[in-house]
This record gives C-alpha cells, structure tokens and sequence, in this order.
C-alpha cells in the first residue's frame, strides 16, 4: 500500500536569512517525523520531503505563511516506503548550480507553458501561431536515458553547468521555432529557459517540468520514466515508483 506521500517543490525566491532559517525548518520537519532534503540559497528553496501526507501538507502550509513562501506550489506523488534516509537542509550559492550569474530568476521569470497546453500543441504538431515545436531536455544525459518527450533535443551534457556551452554549440537547431525546455520538476528548464530568451531564442519553460506533466497528462508524448533524485529511483507516468532499493 502506497501510503507515504513525496511531494517536489522550488521557488525563486529572495532569501537573506539563510542560516537562521536553516535550523528552523529542520527542527520542524524532524518534530513531524518528515525526510527529505531541503536547499537553501539566496535565490530561493527547493525541497524534496516525505512521510504522512498530513504531515507533509501541513509541514507545507506552514512554510506558505512566510510570505516568502506563499507562492509555493508542490507536485505529489506516493510510494509504499520512505525513499529518504535522513533529514537535511543545506545551503547552497544556487539552488540548482549554473554558474551564469547574470540569470536571475528572481528579476526576470521566463514564460511557461502548461502541460496540457503542451499536449494540445504537441498533438496538433506546432503552437497556436503554426511553429514548429522544439522540445529541449535540459537534464544530464544519464537522467535523459530513463525517458524523455519523444523527439526531444538532448545534448548529452553532464552537468547542467554545461548548458549554456551546449546551447551555443547547437544556436541552429532552435532559431525561428518555439522551444520548450523541460526538467524533472521545473526548476533546470526555468533557467534554461532564460538563458535561451537572453540569447534570443524564443523559448518557454514546461510549467512543473516533467513531474507536473505526469500529474496533469500522464504519458502521451513521453517515452519511459522520470529518474527522480531519491532511491524510488525513477517515477513511470502515473507517478508510481520503479523501486527502493534501501530505507
């Protein structure tokens, strides 16, 4: 019985109290029998945690009282052990590393594309003005390998510091299309996705990443499974885990 209840979020969003709040958010998942790992950085939170499902959604609801956290929306999904070990926050300069400064979400979010707008677009074969459709996987190649958008770009890169290399390298493939760069849970591609826009490719980031596609579509257009950073190792469409391999 699947009854532990994993949810994904991040927010960009400004933190200038990183070390005191660190011990506060840990002291609370732990006081809620939570596991997880939340990061910190002064750009925003990401947070993978999980347990009792009301102890996670009130652990949420709590965090959402910071007005810093209000805007916090999670993607759920459920497995019959907890896939985490232990309890860790941590800081960090990035919530998910770049190493490009002048991107800054913060100041300047790219436009997202909904999934099921995605699979309108998807089924028809081009957007809503009649282009064509590029689906960029932002992730590393060895996370590409469990499944992707079918058709989809991937660079083979190996870290996502390489992204902005990569893109230049491959400029061609995305002039006069409209591009949808796409991650596990939203947090790469968003990035990505301003990256892209600064260089002057038109491109969007997938509203919730893969992740959130799953919850709201399912499979049509994917092939295979998300790998997801815990020991569920990866999620099939209807978000059900592969496996766990240790508690």
């Amino acid at each position: 019985m699947e009854n532990v209840l994993n949810i994904s979020a991040y927010l960009f969003t400004r933190i200038t109290d990183r070390e005191q709040l660190r011990p506060v958010l840990r002291a609370r998942a732990e006081a809620a029998g939570l596991k997880g790992t939340i990061l910190l950085a002064e750009e925003g939170i990401n947070l993978f945690l999980a347990g009792d499902a009301d102890a996670v959604r009130g652990y949420v609801e709590q965090l959402r009282e910071d007005s810093r956290f209000a805007a916090l929306a999670t993607t759920e999904s459920w497995s019959a052990e907890q896939p985490f070990r232990k309890m860790l926050v941590k800081l960090k300069r990035e919530i998910i590393r770049m190493d490009h400064p002048a991107i800054r979400p913060l100041e300047d979010r790219a436009p997202a594309v909904a999934p099921r707008t995605l699979k309108r677009w998807l089924d028809q074969g081009h957007d809503d003005d009649g282009r064509d459709i590029v689906m960029l996987d932002t992730r590393n190649a060895f996370e590409v390998d469990y499944g992707t958008f079918e058709g989809a770009l991937d660079w083979r890169i190996t870290r996502f510091t390489h992204f902005p290399e990569a893109a230049s390298a491959h400029r061609d493939a995305l002039e006069g299309k409209t591009v949808v760069s796409f991650c596990t849970g939203g947090i790469r591609c968003e990035k990505a996705a301003i990256y892209l826009r600064d260089a002057g490719i038109d491109a969007l980031q997938l509203e919730g990443g893969i992740l959130g596609y799953f919850e709201q579509i399912g499979q049509d257009h994917y092939d295979g499974e998300c790998f997801v950073f815990d020991e569920r190792e990866a999620l099939a469409p209807d978000l059900t885990p592969r496996a766990i391999t240790t508690v």
